[in-house]
């Protein structure tokens, strides 16, 4: 194993165990997320689009299975579902500042213990860590589909 695939393997759960929320998250909360939701919500942007179709292909589930999933969570306002012109079975999705929030109160990771970790980095560390954090999770979103099922 190289060097970099170990340092990522120890530091990572680090972080995650520092600042992970312990608890059972149901429909019953503040903002009605089940876990599905709040992943879910995880995947949009407020400012990048992405099809229905691809969200799905990127989460491994069914277009059909998502649908329900995606009314519910619009009816909630977290997020827009915008038909493409040319099609109107091609639905693009976008977070809403109102998903936003719910996304980030409903994380597995608790915001305020983010913020802490943060704090203790000089804002050039801060600023390398979150870029380092963002390649990570762009490649993270070209490596999925091509996982197969089976490994998912």
């Amino acid at each position: 194993m190289n060097a970099d695939t170990l340092s990522i393997l120890k530091h990572y759960p680090q972080v995650y165990l520092a600042c992970h929320v312990d608890h059972v998250r149901k429909r019953s909360n503040e903002y009605e997320l089940s876990d599905r939701d709040s992943s879910i919500l995880s995947h949009l942007s407020q400012t990048t689009q992405i099809t229905a179709a691809d969200l799905a292909r990127h989460i491994g589930v069914q277009p059909s299975t998502l649908s329900a999933a995606l009314k519910r969570l619009q009816a909630l306002g977290y997020i827009e579902r915008n038909t493409e012109p040319g099609d109107r079975r091609v639905h693009r999705l976008t977070l809403t500042k109102r998903g936003e929030i719910a996304m980030a109160a409903t994380s597995v990771l608790d915001p305020a213990r983010v913020a802490a970790l943060l704090a203790r980095l000089s804002a050039r560390d801060r600023a390398c860590a979150i870029e380092g954090l963002a390649l990570l999770a762009a490649a993270a979103k070209e490596l999925h589909p091509q996982r197969s099922r089976k490994q998912r």
